[in-house]
C-alpha cells in the first residue's frame, strides 16, 4: 500500500527585545553567568505582578500582517499549567482560547519530480500566540542537573503551521521561508544554533488518497533545516514500517538524535494532555485598535516575494540571482544600493553571489552590512575594471583585501601594485618573452594546434601575476603568432 505522510509544524520564535516578556530583565543572556538575568517576578517568587512588555504585543502583530493572519481585535493571556523544573512558577504564561493572530497563510515554492519543475503551495497558518519561555535544565557531567533561569521569561511567539505540508522537503522550505520572513520584519535574529528559533514537527502517515488523518508523533526541539528534514524522513519511514507489519501507531512526543539520525521516544501520550489552562488572573484582556493595526502596517518593510518579483522585473535579474538575494534583507539593501550606481545589474550580482559570499562564508556573519565591504567598495572596484585600469582577475584580490583590511579600491590598488598593464608595446615585449620561452607551443600552434593559444596567454597572464589587460594580450599575441605564420 502506498502511504502519504500530513505534515505540521510548531515553530517557537525568540523576539528580539531588549527585555523580557512580563519584566525589565535583559534578553541578552548568551554567555552569561547562570541566573544573572533574573528577578522576583521572572523566578516566579510569590506577591509579583507580571506587567506585558509592549514591544512584544507589536511583534507580535506585525509577524501576523506579514504572514497574512487576522488580527485579534481582542485577545488575553491564559496560565498553561505543567511541572518542569526549569518552569519556576509551575505553569507558563501563554495564550489558549483567544490567540493574537489566526488563519494566516505562507506561499512556498515545491520543487517537482523533473529538474526545473515548480510549483506554489498555500500553506495554513493556524494561528500565533505570545508566551513567555521556560528556563534551562543544564546536565553536568558528574551526573547532577542544574536549573539556568536566564532565558526564563524571554518572550516567545509560537508559530502553529496546518497540517498541510507531505513531504520533508516542503517543511524545510515552509520553515526556511518563515525564517527569511522574520528576520525581513526585523522580530527576531532567527539564530537556530542560539534556540531563537526551534521548530517541532507533528507527523502521521496515511493511504494514499484517504482523507481522515492517522495518529500523529511529535518530534520536540530540533534547531536546523537539515535536523528537521532528517527527523521528518526518519519518522515517515518508521511508521510506514510500524504499519505495514501490522502494528499501531501510538501517540508520543519523540525527539531526534542527530548522531543517530534517528527518533526516539520522550514520552507517551495515550490523550492529549491536559494544561488545564485558564484565564491569567494577573494581565487584563487586551483591546487592540484598528488604528494600531494599521500604524504596525505601516512599518512592513517590503517583504522578500515582493522584492524578488520587483527584481527579475525592474532589474532583469534571473530568478536564481533573484532568490538568493531577495532571500537576504541586508544583501538586497547591498545590491540595492549598488545598482543606484551601476545599472549593469547582472555583473553585480555575479560579483555578490561569487567572490562576496564567497569571503562571507569564512567569516561568522550572514550579514554583509556588519562586515568590512561596503556597496561603495563595489562601486569603485566596477568603475576601475570599466576604466581599464585593473582587470576582473585583480578585482578577485582586491575583494579578498577588503574583507581583511576594509581599504579603500585605490589604496589597496596602490599597495599592492595591481594596476593594470594596458601599454600595446610592453605587453608586446611580454608576448616575445613568451615566445622565446615556449619556443615548441608556438611551433605547435603554427602547426595547427589552435589550443596552444590558450596556454601561451596564460603564461602571459602569469608572468604579470594577472596584471596584464587580457583583452590586449589576446589581441597583441594573435597578431604577433600570424605574423610567424606567415613568415
Amino acid at each position: 500500500m502506498n502511504y502519504e505522510a500530513v505534515i505540521g509544524l510548531e515553530v517557537h520564535v525568540q523576539l528580539n527585545t531588549k527585555t523580557k516578556i512580563f519584566c525589565p530583565c535583559s534578553t541578552d543572556y548568551s554567555g552569561t553567568e547562570p541566573n544573572t538575568r533574573v528577578c522576583e517576578i521572572c523566578s516566579g517568587q510569590p506577591g509579583v505582578l507580571p506587567v506585558l512588555n509592549s514591544q512584544v504585543l507589536e511583534r507580535a502583530i506585525k509577524t501576523g500582517l506579514a504572514l497574512n493572519c487576522r488580527i485579534a481585535r481582542n485577545t488575553k493571556f491564559d496560565r498553561k499549567n505543567y511541572f518542569y523544573p526549569d518552569l519556576p512558577k509551575g505553569y507558563q504564561i501563554s495564550q489558549f482560547d483567544m490567540p493574537i493572530c489566526e488563519a494566516g497563510h505562507l506561499d512556498i515554492v515545491v520543487q517537482g519530480e523533473k529538474e526545473g519543475e515548480a510549483c506554489k503551495k498555500k500553506v495554513g497558518i493556524t494561528r500565533i500566540h505570545m508566551e513567555e519561555d521556560a528556563g534551562k535544565n543544564v546536565h553536568q557531567d558528574s551526573g547532577s542537573s542544574c536549573v539556568d533561569l536566564n532565558r526564563a521569561g524571554v518572550p516567545l511567539l509560537e508559530i502553529v503551521s496546518e497540517p498541510d505540508m507531505r513531504t520533508s522537503r516542503e517543511a524545510k522550505e515552509y520553515l526556511e521561508k518563515l525564517k527569511v520572513i522574520l528576520k525581513y520584519i526585523g522580530v527576531s535574529d532567527c539564530n537556530m544554533e542560539d534556540g531563537s528559533l526551534r521548530c517541532d514537527a507533528n507527523v502521521s502517515i496515511r493511504p494514499s488518497g484517504e482523507t481522515s488523518l492517522g495518529t500523529k508523533t511529535e518530534i520536540k526541539n530540533m534547531n536546523s533545516f537539515r535536523g528537521v528534514q532528517k527527523a521528518i524522513d526518519y519518522e515517515i519511514a518508521r511508521q510506514i514500517d510500524v504499519v505495514s507489519k501490522g502494528g499501531k501507531i501510538v501517540q508520543e512526543t519523540r525527539l531526534y538524535d542527530d548522531a543517530r539520525a534517528a527518533t526516539f521516544t520522550m514520552r507517551k501520550k495515550e490523550e492529549a494532555f491536559d494544561y488545564r489552562y485558564f484565564p491569567e488572573p494577573d494581565l487584563p484582556p487586551y483591546q487592540i485598535s484598528e488604528e494600531s493595526i494599521a500604524e504596525i502596517k505601516n512599518t512592513l518593510p517590503e517583504l522578500p516575494d515582493v522584492k524578488f518579483a520587483r527584481f527579475t522585473g525592474e532589474y532583469g535579474l534571473p530568478e536564481y540571482d533573484s532568490k538568493l538575494i531577495s532571500d537576504s534583507p541586508s544583501l538586497c539593501a547591498f545590491f540595492e544600493k549598488c545598482a543606484s550606481a551601476n545599472k549593469n545589474y547582472k555583473v553585480l550580482s555575479n560579483w555578490i553571489m561569487g567572490d562576496i559570499l564567497k569571503q562571507m562564508n569564512e567569516i561568522p556573519t550572514d550579514d554583509i552590512l556588519a562586515t568590512r565591504i561596503t556597496p561603495e567598495h563595489l562601486i569603485n572596484m566596477l568603475a576601475m575594471i570599466d576604466a581599464g585600469t585593473i582587470s576582473g582577475k585583480i578585482g578577485k584580490t582586491i575583494i579578498t583585501e577588503i574583507f581583511k583590511t576594509g581599504e579603500s579600491v585605490k589604496a589597496i590598488v596602490e599597495r599592492l601594485g595591481l594596476v593594470q598593464i594596458s601599454d600595446a608595446s610592453s605587453i608586446s615585449a611580454l608576448i616575445k618573452e613568451v615566445f622565446a620561452e615556449n619556443e615548441k607551443v608556438v611551433a605547435d600552434y603554427i602547426g595547427g594546434k589552435d589550443a596552444a593559444k590558450g596556454f601561451l596567454v596564460g603564461q602571459a597572464m602569469k608572468k604579470t601575476r594577472g596584471k596584464a589587460n587580457p583583452g590586449l594580450v589576446n589581441e597583441v599575441l594573435e597578431s604577433e603568432l600570424n605574423k610567424l605564420k606567415n613568415r
